[in-house]
């Protein structure tokens, strides 16, 4: 790889339980509802893992087993949540990335994406690393544009989680490149609303979360 096209170490912070997605389908009881976040954990880490700029994915979790040993098949890295918040869980999982670099090595790129993006494609994820391998730190704003749905930095560059309400000012605030990515990039559609969904199921939504919502 390139020094221009940097090798990446991902960090998906996946909960456990769906407690949080209750205006995405109040409709379902809580364990459909959790199958369903839970495939769109595995619909976008597999888009993750099929791409050659990523060498690594590291999801922090403390879903069950089940869920754990699917992403680990896909290819993932499983860091335990340390259960103090969504910032939190992606911090221990830039720590690990960051702890596990071998002396010698030549450091990944970091990046931190959220895992309720059910039709994330690989194309798409390559198109926002290319861009993000410009910027010393950089930042996706999803849909409305006030939320994020990733960030990244480059070596030597502290990697700081502002995730939550009004995230995308704050990540840039703090010096974060906002890339110019499509307004239809499925990197920008994370659901957290019954109409997030609808429209996350109009655009199409991968394999997992199409069994899961069949």
């Amino acid at each position: 790889m390139s020094a221009n096209r940097p090798t990446w170490a991902v960090v998906v912070p996946v909960k456990g339980t769906a407690a949080g997605k209750t205006r995405m389908a109040p409709g379902l009881d809580p364990r459909q509802r959790m199958l369903l976040v839970e495939a769109f954990a595995l619909d976008a880490v597999s888009a993750l893992t099929a791409s050659a700029l990523v060498d690594r994915v590291i999801v922090v979790t403390d879903a069950a087993a089940e869920l754990s040993g699917s992403l680990r098949s896909l290819g993932a890295e499983i860091v335990p949540d340390p259960g103090a918040g969504l910032n939190a869980a992606v911090a221990a999982g830039i720590e690990a990335a960051r702890a596990s670099v071998v002396p010698g090595q030549a450091e990944s790129a970091i990046a931190a994406l959220l895992g309720d993006l059910p039709c994330l494609v690989t194309p798409d994820v390559d198109d926002a690393l290319e861009r993000a391998s410009g910027h010393p730190l950089a930042v996706v704003p999803d849909a409305e544009g006030t939320g994020t749905t990733l960030i990244t930095a480059l070596p030597g560059a502290d990697l700081v989680p502002r995730f939550g309400a009004g995230s995308a000012a704050r990540h840039r605030d703090a010096g974060h490149a906002v890339l110019d990515i499509p307004a239809d990039s499925t990197l920008r559609l994370d659901v957290d609303t019954e109409a997030d969904l609808a429209a996350a199921l109009a655009l199409g939504v991968g394999p997992h979360t199409r069994r899961a919502w069949s």
